[in-house]
């Protein structure tokens, strides 16, 4: 088999086989060891509560109040860090100046505003989506800023030469040079905008899987709990998969989407 044949094939083999190995001794350990399935129930518990779990009404209700949250929170975080990114991109002085301040936002724990912001905000929608939002941010941001300055000057210099306005110049080269680096940190965005979304609503919501975690713990319900995990686990790669096809699509001139393309086909 080829290179470029195994490149394709291989993560259609290898994944579903690492998927079904870390089941089987997930079984065997709960077996061998004889584990109370109070405390780690077996697959086959896990999986019947979780199909139990998707015939509930209320299951697909709090599914749609979380992907409302994230994807709000997620276009909030990517509008706010593109144009943050690219001010201090360009304003040096500036970026210098507001680093300590982002710095520190980001390296203070988020769980610990999730209180304010349940009594700046209430128990509803917002307080979930300034939570996603905030913890999106700051990579989205990161990674733009990196794209601005990353535009090579002898780029710059071919359009002052075709006397290029300054508009111009930030629409056909600027916007196109970042959008990778933009795509980088939406990719890792997503992510932290789904967690930030769902210790929102496991601290401080009435709606929403991570309220739904939370009374499958306080009814002490183990497989119901793994379930919802797994039903998460599941949101999220799919989110994340919908952004990395959607770099595919607006980018796939850039390398890291046509060289892949070129190797797998």
């Amino acid at each position: 088999m080829s290179q470029s044949r195994m490149i394709k094939v291989a993560p259609w083999i290898v994944t579903p086989s690492l998927v079904v190995l870390i089941v089987v001794a997930w079984h065997v350990i709960v077996t061998t060891f004889n584990v109370n399935t109070f405390i780690f129930p077996p697959p086959a518990m896990v999986w019947d509560s979780l199909v139990t779990l998707l015939g509930e009404p209320g299951t697909w209700e709090a599914v749609g109040v979380t992907i409302t949250e994230v994807l709000i929170g997620f276009s909030i975080a990517v509008v706010a860090g593109l144009v943050v990114g690219v001010v201090l991109g360009k304003v040096h002085w500036l970026e210098l100046s507001l680093r300590p301040l982002i710095v520190i936002s980001q390296v203070a724990p988020k769980v610990a505003f999730v209180p304010l912001f349940v009594i700046w905000f209430g128990f509803g929608l917002t307080s979930k989506v300034v939570l996603s939002a905030l913890l999106a941010f700051f990579p989205v941001m990161l990674n733009v800023l990196l794209g601005v300055r990353s535009v090579e000057q002898g780029h710059r210099e071919v359009m002052q030469s075709f006397n290029a306005s300054r508009g111009q110049t930030f629409f056909q080269l600027e916007m196109r040079s970042l959008q990778p680096y933009l795509f980088a940190g939406m990719e890792v965005g997503i992510v932290l905008a789904t967690i930030g979304a769902i210790v929102g609503e496991y601290l401080g919501g009435n709606d929403g899987l991570g309220n739904l975690v939370v009374s499958a713990m306080n009814s002490l319900d183990a497989a119901r709990t793994f379930a919802l995990i797994i039903l998460l686990s599941v949101i999220g790669l799919i989110l994340y998969l919908i952004v990395n096809e959607a770099k595919r699509f607006f980018i796939p001139w850039h390398e890291s989407v046509y060289g892949l393309r070129s190797t797998t086909g």
